[in-house]
C-alpha cells in the first residue's frame, strides 16, 4: 500500500509539473494580450522596444480609441512594428489589416516572414496591396473602425497621393471610424518644398488635407511630443534615431534629442457619411 501511495504521489506531482511547463510554454507563446504587457513581450526584439519611449504605443493607441473588438487597418506597416502590438491585440475579438505598399516587393517578403515565424500571434492579419493609382480601395469588409498611419504623410508629398490617400481613408471607414495620424512635426510656415527635403511635415498641412477628404479633426494630442528636436538638421529628420543617417557623427547628440517630435491627430469620419 505505501508503495502504491508512494507511486500515486510521484504521478500527481509529474502531472502537476507538466501542467505548469505546459502552461509556462503557452504563455510565452501567446503573451497577454493586454497592451502594457505586449509592448514589452518576448515576440518584440530588444531594438523594437527601446523604441516604446518615443512613440509610446499605449498612451497612442489609447488616445486614437482602439479597442480588442476594433477592426484597424494600418497603412504602409514597414517593418512591422505596431503590427506587433495590433495584431495580437486585436486577434480575438478584433481584425487587423495591414494596408501594404503594392509595388514594395522586398520588403513585402520580409514582412511575409515575420508573420510566418509566430502564426500564433499573426496567423489573422489580412495584408492589403495599397497605393495610387490602382490600389486605393483597402476597406475591409463592412468597414474599418480605425484607419492608422504613422511617420507616413511625408512619403506621399513626392509623388502627389496625399489627397488620393486621404480619400481612401475615407472610404475605408465607418461612418463615425477615427482616422489617427502620427507625423514628423514641422516648424509652422515650413514650405511644402521644405518638408519634401526633411520630411517634417506642418500640422496645418496635414489637416487641411484631411479635412479636404470628409474627416473633421476631433482632437489633438502631445503624447509624441519631443521639444528637444530642433528640425534644422541638414539631412533632415533621418539624422535623428532610429536611422542616424550620419553614423558615428555626433552620433551622441542626436542619439541625446532622441526621436523627432511628432503631431498626434484624431480625425472622425461623420456619422453622417457613407
Amino acid at each position: 500500500m505505501k508503495t502504491l501511495r508512494c507511486n500515486s504521489a510521484i504521478l500527481k506531482a509529474m502531472f502537476a509539473l507538466a501542467v505548469f511547463a505546459g502552461a509556462a510554454l503557452s504563455a510565452a507563446a501567446h503573451p497577454g494580450k493586454d497592451l502594457p504587457t505586449l509592448i514589452n513581450g518576448e515576440h518584440r526584439s530588444e531594438a523594437n522596444k527601446a523604441r516604446n519611449v518615443y512613440r509610446h504605443p499605449v498612451e497612442t493607441l489609447n488616445f486614437f480609441g482602439v479597442k480588442p473588438e476594433s477592426t484597424v487597418v494600418e497603412i504602409w506597416p514597414g517593418g512591422g512594428w505596431y503590427t506587433e502590438v495590433l495584431a495580437p491585440y486585436l486577434m480575438d475579438h478584433g481584425r487587423y489589416v495591414a494596408a501594404f505598399p503594392a509595388n514594395a516587393t522586398r520588403s513585402r517578403k520580409a514582412f511575409d516572414d515575420k508573420l510566418a515565424q509566430k502564426p500564433e500571434l499573426y496567423g489573422k492579419v489580412a495584408i492589403m496591396p495599397f497605393g495610387a493609382p490602382a490600389n486605393l480601395n483597402i476597406r475591409p469588409e463592412g468597414g474599418a473602425d480605425f484607419v492608422l498611419t504613422f511617420r507616413n504623410v511625408h512619403n506621399w508629398i513626392e509623388d502627389g497621393n496625399v489627397d488620393a490617400f486621404f480619400g481612401a481613408f475615407f472610404a475605408a471607414l465607418k461612418p463615425g471610424g477615427v482616422l489617427g495620424v502620427v507625423e514628423h512635426r514641422a516648424k509652422a510656415g515650413t514650405t511644402l518644398a521644405q518638408s519634401k527635403e526633411s520630411g517634417y511635415m506642418t500640422e496645418e498641412y496635414v489637416i487641411e488635407r484631411a479635412q479636404a477628404a470628409g474627416f473633421k479633426l476631433d482632437a489633438k494630442s502631445e503624447i509624441n511630443a519631443n521639444p528637444k528636436d530642433t528640425k534644422d538638421y541638414a539631412k533632415g529628420v533621418w539624422t535623428l534615431p532610429p536611422v542616424l543617417t550620419n553614423k558615428d557623427v555626433d552620433r551622441e547628440k542626436y542619439l541625446a534629442i532622441g526621436e523627432s517630435d511628432r503631431m498626434t491627430l484624431r480625425f472622425v469620419k461623420p456619422a453622417s457619411a457613407k
